[in-house]
């Protein structure tokens, strides 16, 4: 699609200032060039919550499932990643990845995975036998592995202020400190109240990560809980992970706990309203029975430094619980579905004129360019 100059969609919103938020204003500022494009943020900086707490990963789409939505925006996202960073200077480092198999109980899922790359036209990712795999990363443990050289690192909160300063420079605006209290559907578009003013939009698109489902139904969506997820194996976003920064230093996790609040980066903060909603669940109930014993273990993880050196010492044997350090947390904003299961793809409703992303986790920032171009265009179908 290119640029947008019949549409009625003269004023268009964006509820949410993290990556994928801004990626989305931009490409609106982009394909309607003479429409006013406003971006509502609740917090008083960009990329506050998960953008600015993630790993910095460019994925190259090994794990998603073949044609989905995650592995179709994925490959393509982090061709424009790679493109916008190179072009903006923002550091981009495609350092690899080993997806390491400990034993032969692994083994099949490890083939999987290679099926799933090929599947998804993950190019020159390749299998590695022991004696490759040391050659590749000396301190690596395991028998085979998966090498993909094509993913990456890079820094999300940089590429999240320079979509903001493109979001500008277009003559677009991000209103800071604006919380979303209510939003009014109308017959041309819908009615936006937050705490500093009141806004009417044609086009309202909702990227609101963490309190995407809550302000999804205040514009009349379905209601559906956000999981602060109990870990699983099969879920390959969990496990020890060692994870270069793009700036320095290497990442071991994540861990993964339940969070007592939605933006509870720490053990003491408390939201009652948002753990009761959370207990209240049907499906955080079914997939706890599931997993307690998983959740269990993870939370003696985090508890225990040597605990959780031990984990990764599976994988890396030299390291030690003197070599940790704690690390910033985050919170996962993952759907889950009524039965216990995680919703496995990007989600994203329409109601009339109004779009809301209500399932958008990794690989979300190294998809976010081709995420909003698929917004964008679903948004603007309906003008």
């Amino acid at each position: 699609m290119g640029d947008v100059t019949d549409t009625q969609a003269r004023r268009i919103g964006v509820v949410g200032a993290g990556i994928i938020g801004l990626a989305v204003a931009r490409r609106m500022t982009e394909l309607v060039p003479a429409a006013t494009v406003t971006v509502l943020e609740k917090e008083d900086g960009l990329a506050q919550h998960q953008t600015g707490r993630n790993s910095g990963v460019v994925h190259a789409g090994i794990y998603y499932a073949p044609g989905s939505l995650k592995a179709q925006l994925c490959r393509h996202g982090g061709e424009l990643l790679r493109t916008y960073c190179a072009e903006r200077g923002i550091p981009l480092d495609e350092c690899g990845k080993l997806v390491v198999a400990l034993d032969e109980s692994e083994l099949a899922r490890l083939r999987e995975l290679e099926r799933r790359a090929a599947a998804n036209g993950v190019g020159a990712m390749r299998w590695v036998e022991r004696d490759e795999l040391r050659e590749i990363e000396p301190n690596a443990a395991g028998i085979a592995g998966l090498h993909s050289p094509t993913t990456g690192i890079t820094d999300y909160r940089a590429v999240a202020a320079a979509f903001a300063d493109d979001v500008r420079s277009a003559g677009g605006s991000i209103e800071l400190g604006a919380k979303v209290r209510a939003i009014t559907p109308t017959s041309d578009g819908a009615r936006v109240d937050t705490t500093v003013d009141t806004y009417s939009f044609d086009v309202l698109v909702i990227c609101a990560g963490l309190q995407s489902d809550r302000v999804a139904r205040l514009a009349g969506d379905e209601r559906r809980g956000l999981l602060y997820p109990v870990p699983d194996p099969a879920y390959p976003f969990l496990g020890v992970h060692f994870t270069r920064r793009v700036r320095g230093g290497v990442d071991v996790g994540p861990n993964a706990v339940l969070a007592f609040a939605r933006e509870g980066y720490r053990r003491r903060d408390v939201e009652l309203d948002d753990l009761a909603e959370t207990l209240r669940s049907r499906g955080f109930r079914a997939l706890a029975r599931r997993n307690w014993r998983m959740g269990a273990r993870e939370l003696r993880g985090s508890l225990s430094k040597h605990a959780f050196a031990a984990a990764a010492r599976r994988y890396v044997p030299a390291v030690s619980a003197d070599d940790l350090v704690p690390a910033p947390a985050g919170v996962r904003a993952q759907a889950l579905d009524a039965d216990g299961s995680l919703v496995d793809d990007f989600r994203i409703h329409t109601l009339g004129r109004v779009t809301a992303v209500r399932n958008a986790p990794s690989p979300g920032a190294t998809s976010s360019m081709a995420i909003a171009e698929h917004i964008a265009e679903r948004a603007l179908a309906v003008v």
